[in-house]
């Protein structure tokens, strides 16, 4: 009996994220089969009118696929807020000001985005800010080595924080948890129909797969971080998705 006990508990010890290998062999891999290449971490989009399905990138190249759920664990999470002083209108133009943390921003107006009249309520449309605050979640889903970016438009970072903060006052972060991401139709108060995401903990990682992950964490913020330096906007080198006009990292 006990025999069968240790064996289940070794079982759950070193399944999930503890199967993945280790970084040395991710980085000796990139450089044997990725050597020239280049390519950015898949996207995962969250569609417009209250749909209830993410598009994720399908394995044949240009093909979408729609699933209910998004499994994972985010491993890091930032902010990206862009200004256009004409409503967006599509294509691929940068906005006027863009700030990958945040805190700065940079072009027209620029300056500090806590005292930016473009970053309070009542200055868009309705009650909304002029500015469009977003959070970027880097998500290492589980037999993955790369993670995903699921990019939460303004109706979702509330009830991302809301997220948070449930997990905090239990001693825990979003690196710390396996969460599950589904979608919800939500209507704003101008009626407009919007998907909004909702969150919810699915479990807590064990101490060995934490340990795994722990230097796939740093090295995505030392990515993360590498997306923010001045030059990239005021050199207008962005990268900025063509149906939402949010700026979501630099051409390579």
């Amino acid at each position: 009996m006990s025999d069968n006990i240790e064996k289940k508990e070794e079982i759950i010890e070193t399944g999930g994220y503890a199967e993945l290998v280790n970084m040395e062999e991710i980085n000796t891999v990139l450089a044997e089969d990725c050597d020239g290449l280049e390519f950015a971490l898949d996207k995962i989009k969250i569609p417009a009118g209250g749909g209830t399905a993410f598009e994720v990138p399908a394995d044949e190249e240009g093909e979408t696929d729609m699933v209910k759920e998004i499994v994972g664990v985010i491993l890091y999470n930032h902010a990206v807020n862009s200004y256009y002083t004409e409503k967006y209108s599509g294509g691929s133009n940068p906005p006027d000001c863009g700030s990958f943390d945040g805190k700065v921003g940079y072009g027209t107006p620029g300056g500090e985005c806590k005292d930016c009249p473009y970053n309070k309520f009542g200055s868009g449309d309705g009650k909304s800010k002029a500015c469009k605050n977003r959070r970027m979640l880097y998500i290492l889903q589980e037999n993955e080595i790369f993670p995903v970016v699921l990019s939460l438009p303004p109706g979702s970072v509330g009830s991302y924080s809301n997220y948070v903060k449930r997990l905090i006052s239990k001693g825990l972060r979003p690196s710390a948890v396996v969460t599950k991401i589904t979608l919800k139709k939500s209507t704003s108060g101008e009626g407009i129909n919007f998907s909004q995401a909702v969150f919810k903990k699915d479990r807590i990682l064990t101490v060995s797969e934490k340990e795994v992950l722990a230097p796939i964490i740093n090295q995505m913020k030392e990515l993360a971080a590498n997306l923010t330096p001045a030059a990239l906007i005021e050199d207008d080198n962005v990268f900025v998705d063509q149906e939402t006009g949010e700026v979501i990292e630099p051409l390579k």
